[in-house]
């Protein structure tokens, strides 16, 4: 398996200073978050785009998604969602990033069904821009859909191949989700793993990977006995929680916890 980190554990820095520490630290690939506050977002012109794909080129670093924000079952118009969406996909393709990362968002005094069917809608038809941009739109478990079983109902109904999923192990674990059970239900979609750790349910303010209380272990353990060899992604919330020691004094520890684990699974 890949290892990266995600930019939320590093805001303020430029896109060089985070390839510093992605090839210092001995990480393979970097997670984007796109947003206005960051270096990297879809406001990039022509010339800092090429800019940017040249730096991780040079650096012998993957960009491996760009985070976005898009709520693909939030309430209101297709258009608006969809257009962010395509300006994500744009991004990626620009940059040489294999994934865009969107998020579900319904709205909790919708129906269910409802819900999902307007996400399957907007995906499917993202699905289209994506295979033609050669990028892959992956659906974070996270917020109004935090298991397997939440996101294979969207997912399920698309049935694309350029529609997959992000596992987050903190929002499946707070769904009340085993490992085994989000696993079976995201490996045929599956794009990558983000791997964090937390003191609680109550205290979810990042700590250095194996000091909290996520199954770390079993998740690895369940990723490499089934033969998946994909990507395991940090993201270590540093935006969120000023307090949080910062991830550069981390990072080391982070990838040895990482590498002793998959030798253990294996």
């Amino acid at each position: 398996m890949k290892l990266a980190f995600s930019t939320l554990g590093v805001p303020g820095l430029s896109v060089p200073e985070v390839l510093a520490l992605a090839t210092a630290h001995g990480y393979h690939g970097v997670e984007l978050r796109a947003h206005p506050e960051e270096p990297v977002h879809p406001g990039l012109g022509p010339a800092e785009r090429a800019e940017t794909a040249a730096l991780f080129r040079g650096a012998g670093v993957e960009a491996l998604c760009l985070a976005g924000y898009a709520r693909v079952a939030a309430p209101g118009e297709d258009a608006p969602v969809l257009a962010e969406i395509r300006d994500l996909l744009r991004l990626a393709h620009d940059l040489g990033a294999p994934f865009v990362r969107v998020f579900p968002g319904a709205d909790p005094d919708r129906p269910r069904e409802e819900s999902d069917a307007i996400a399957a809608r907007r995906l499917g038809t993202a699905a289209e821009d994506a295979a033609a941009l050669g990028v892959r739109v992956l659906l974070e478990t996270h917020d109004s859909h935090p298991t397997g079983a939440d996101t294979i109902r969207i997912l399920g109904p698309v049935g694309h191949r350029q529609v997959g999923a992000v596992w987050d192990v903190m929002h499946t674990w707070l769904g009340g989700e085993q490992p085994l059970d989000s696993y079976a239900a995201l490996a045929p979609h599956l794009g990558y793993v983000q791997v964090k750790d937390i003191a609680s349910a109550e205290d979810t303010a990042p700590l250095p990977l194996g000091a909290g209380v996520l199954p770390l272990g079993e998740c690895v353990d369940v990723l490499a006995r089934r033969g998946w060899d994909g990507w395991l992604c940090w993201e270590y919330e540093k935006r969120w929680h000023e307090a949080a020691p910062p991830l550069a004094e981390l990072l080391d520890g982070g990838r040895e916890h990482l590498l002793r684990t998959l030798d253990e699974a294996a």
